[in-house]
């Protein structure tokens, strides 16, 4: 079964985490994240730029004093902004305190920190120095989140793609289950997250498409010379659609065509676990998709059939990219080889 959205622990650099009334989603693979009012409802969407400073980290979450806390190994980086790496300071993180697989922050400044193997979780006031750190079992209906959050008065965790689709659970005791109910995350949302795309739009896969069959139905060799149309590049128009409700800071760095287009290349390099085709299209062309003619001369057999090939990839039913080169074979079957290169892992 697709699992579609990828865990953080497969994901580097991509947290949830929330701060006063917003939900925030980190994305280091894009230099941006999202923040937004309501996961559910998808309401007042806004992209903004990641300073270089404040990407890549192992955990994000947001603190009770309306900053933000970046996670990178035995230490963490205290910002006031993610835009901008303001007031930033450097603190250890306490040895109790290390090694998490989630960490959030709820009830004013508690932190806590998830221990998923091991299924339970730590509170603690200060992470530098774990005042106050108790160890807790967390309740198995709470162990098996993607994604954990703190607002603050109640945690969220993102549930593993179900039959259902991608759907959170909030909870006020991730030692109990005492859920406040499960709701379903809104495509706005869902088309940030990596491996949302899949979901929303469908998983990626790649095809050859017959674009022309040459025939000789003469019993003598001929030379067959044309100009060929393909469609080369690609699909900007259709895939815009998907940063259509998101507001793009006039501070960031990126255009919302080029966050689209970035979304799109990351599906594609994705597992196919996960709706991706593992592919790297670096090399191929994604400015918008035109017509571009290529002059052929081919000779043919007596009685001879030539087929054309053409690769594209598509998400769902909607073609996105269509890529330059073209392959002749003598047989009506596709190829089956991948002309794209593997995504490095």
């Amino acid at each position: 079964m697709m699992k579609g959205i990828i865990p953080k622990s497969k994901a580097k650099g991509t947290d949830f985490c929330a701060e006063g009334k917003y939900h925030y989603i980190i994305r280091s693979d894009l230099g941006c994240y999202m923040q937004t009012i309501d996961v559910k409802e998808g309401l007042d969407i806004s992209i903004f730029s990641l300073h270089p400073a404040c990407q890549n980290g192992d955990h994000y979450l947001g603190s009770g004093d309306g900053s933000f806390f970046i996670i990178k190994g035995k230490s963490f980086r205290r910002v006031n902004n993610l835009t901008r790496d303001s007031d930033a300071k450097v603190y250890s993180l306490h040895p109790n305190c290390q090694g998490g697989d989630h960490y959030f922050s709820t009830f004013g400044s508690c932190y806590f920190i998830i221990f998923q193997e091991k299924g339970t979780y730590r509170i603690t006031t200060d992470l530098h120095q774990d005042t106050k750190g108790e160890e807790h079992k967390l309740h198995p209906s709470c162990i098996n989140g993607l994604y954990y959050w703190g607002m603050p008065n109640r945690c969220f965790f993102l549930k593993p793609v179900s039959d259902w689709g991608v759907e959170f659970c909030g909870s006020n005791d991730i030692s109990k289950e005492q859920c406040f109910g499960v709701y379903s995350v809104h495509p706005n949302v869902l088309n940030f997250l990596p491996g949302g795309l899949s979901v929303t739009k469908g998983p990626a896969f790649g095809i050859w498409e017959n674009i022309k069959t040459i025939t000789n139905d003469s019993t003598t060799p001929v030379t067959w010379q044309k100009r060929i149309n393909k469609k080369v590049g690609y699909n900007k128009e259709k895939m815009s659609q998907i940063t259509h409700n998101w507001k793009v800071a006039m501070s960031s760095s990126i255009e919302s065509g080029d966050l689209s287009k970035l979304i799109v290349k990351c599906q594609f390099s994705f597992s196919a676990e996960y709706g991706g085709s593992h592919v790297s299209t670096e090399t191929e062309s994604w400015n918008e998709a035109t017509e571009v003619e290529e002059q052929l001369t081919i000779e043919l057999k007596p009685n001879e059939s030539l087929y054309l090939w053409q690769y594209r990839l598509s998400l769902g039913q909607e073609p996105v990219l269509f890529c330059r080169d073209l392959k002749i074979s003598n047989k009506p079957n596709p190829p089956t080889e991948v002309p794209l290169p593997p995504a490095q892992s």
